[in-house]
């Protein structure tokens, strides 16, 4: 089973919905019980970092989600929920992410429109991807986003794809069984499907 954790923020019912068609059993939960028995944990995000980190902590979210990152599952960051593993965001001020990545995050700057809207591309890190969620995604593919600030990651091996919009950022990361995407795979239909599917299959 794959439990969709809830904070009271995030895309969670487009999620769910998105698991279903691809015939996957996803829970939406706040319960640090059914997380921590759960196959597969999916930390979704929509809206800004420090009050993120606030609904997590008064929920009693905080160390389920560090205890489900380390755990050895699968586990899947979507948007804001990529930039809370990161050290530190400069959103609204210094705010302390989880730590579970080393870098920050920080905002767009120069020309670019803000937010970064729409559909652009991913490109993988090497000329074949070989992480798991991207497995038959080919790179150059659009995904859709809706984000402002994006990650900085201190360890180059952990991005598995970069997107450009005015600055090269990381569009997915990849640790081990750890893996997040700045773009909403739930709204990038059928690549988007491709990648939740392959996630799934873990």
């Amino acid at each position: 089973m794959i439990s969709i954790i809830d904070y009271g923020m995030g895309n969670l019912r487009s999620v769910e919905k998105a698991f279903a068609s691809l015939g996957f059993k996803a829970e939406i939960t706040r319960d640090p019980k059914t997380i921590s028995k759960s196959d597969k944990v999916i930390f979704p995000g929509v809206g800004a970092f420090a009050q993120c980190m606030k609904n997590l902590k008064g929920y009693g979210l905080e160390t389920t989600v560090l205890e489900a990152a380390r755990s050895g599952k699968p586990f899947l960051g979507i948007c804001l929920g990529l930039q809370m593993l990161f050290e530190e965001s400069d959103e609204g001020g210094q705010h302390l992410g989880l730590g579970i990545l080393r870098g920050k995050v920080i905002r767009f700057t120069g020309n670019m429109k803000v937010p970064h809207m729409g559909w652009n591309q991913i490109y993988f890190s090497s000329r074949e991807s070989d992480c798991p969620i991207l497995k038959g995604v080919s790179s150059g593919s659009y995904v859709y986003f809706v984000h402002s600030y994006y990650g900085i990651a201190q360890e180059e091996k952990v991005v598995a794809a970069r997107t450009d919009y005015g600055v090269q950022f990381p569009s997915v990361v990849w640790k081990d069984h750890l893996f997040a995407t700045q773009f909403h795979p739930e709204k990038s239909q059928e690549v988007g499907l491709k990648i939740l599917k392959n996630f799934g299959e873990l």
